[in-house]
């Protein structure tokens, strides 16, 4: 009797992004982040192929989904790009995730993932920045303005302290008030006049576009240099030049789909490491003051599903939320 009680009784708790905002800090993100890396390191956290597929309305459309066995996590997240949305007033980036009950398959909580995915690809990052950089990086160079090279931008800043200067790039090639308002104070921020002096004098790149094609000539990259590659997430994109992975030190947050959807794709036979090894300490990596390294990041489920579960907590503990009957 009491299992069909609680079956009747039964809730789902939906999140939408003004609660999420509220109850997300960077702090706790990069925390999430960190576990999920470590968790996909240990393969105590198992991360499902992927979905990322074009759409006839123009837009592409992913789902990313994985498990914790041993923390009862299950969960996915269906996201996108839709950039018609620009001409709506609206977010052209779509992410909505589900937690899931493994015990039983019922839904948990439906939560905006658009924050979730902003704030925790920004968190790994910089991660990837904290553990690849060269020692006491001070310029940086960024390609993009949007949602994702401001948060790249603001963990960069956060965890490393040394970084003095930003020079963007962006995709009208004009000066961006707004983003170089968000950052005043922080550092010296100014539009690049020249993209590819831009990186020749970066020790930091960060690229956080569309994934068009190559942003730069392969030898505005010079020796020492680091890069944080973000807007390479399907079939077909691409960001850096031909030729620079052959010449890099490459880092990836999953090696299977680094070479389906990343960076990688182009160049599927190079050697690489994935971060959380680093993290967990089954792999070492000891730069040497001339390499060249790449951080393909491609974002693991298992990232979206951390952060949602401190989500899920911390509306429990709030009482956040709208929660209807979801009875069966």
């Amino acid at each position: 009797m009491t299992f069909f009680a609680a079956a009747a009784d039964a809730q789902l708790l939906l999140l939408d992004k003004n609660q999420v905002d509220a109850l997300l800090s960077p702090d706790e993100v990069l925390g999430a982040v960190r576990e999920a890396f470590m968790l996909h390191s240990e393969r105590e956290g198992r991360v499902f192929p992927v979905v990322r597929e074009p759409l006839g309305t123009g837009g592409v459309f992913g789902i990313k989904s994985g498990d914790v066995q041993a923390q009862g996590l299950l969960g996915f997240k269906a996201a996108g790009f839709w950039p018609a949305n620009r001409q709506r007033g609206g977010e052209p980036h779509q992410a909505t995730i589900i937690l899931i009950d493994p015990a039983t398959g019922r839904p948990l909580c439906v939560i905006d993932g658009n924050t979730v995915t902003t704030a925790r690809t920004g968190a790994a990052g910089g991660l990837g920045l904290q553990l690849l950089a060269r020692p006491g990086s001070e310029r940086l160079c960024i390609f993009g303005t949007g949602v994702q090279a401001r948060i790249q931008l603001d963990f960069a800043l956060r965890l490393i302290p040394s970084l003095r200067e930003a020079l963007y790039i962006s995709a009208s090639g004009e000066r961006n008030a707004a983003f170089e308002a968000h950052f005043s104070g922080r550092c010296d921020i100014a539009p690049a006049t020249d993209r590819n002096a831009a990186v020749a004098g970066s020790d930091i790149v960060i690229t956080a576009t569309p994934g068009g094609g190559a942003l730069f000539d392969l030898d505005a990259v010079q020796p020492g240099t680091h890069l944080n590659c973000v807007g390479a997430d399907t079939r077909g994109k691409r960001e850096l030049p031909e030729g620079l992975l052959a010449r890099a030190r490459l880092f990836v947050d999953d090696r299977t789909q680094a070479r389906q959807i990343g960076e990688t794709q182009w160049a599927p036979h190079t050697e690489c490491m994935e971060l959380g090894d680093l993290l967990s300490g089954k792999a070492a990596f000891g730069r040497a003051p001339k390499d060249i390294t790449v951080f393909d990041m491609t974002g693991l489920a298992l990232q979206d599903l951390t952060v949602a579960r401190l989500l899920h907590a911390r509306a429990a503990e709030t009482r956040t939320g709208t929660r209807i009957a979801w009875p069966w």
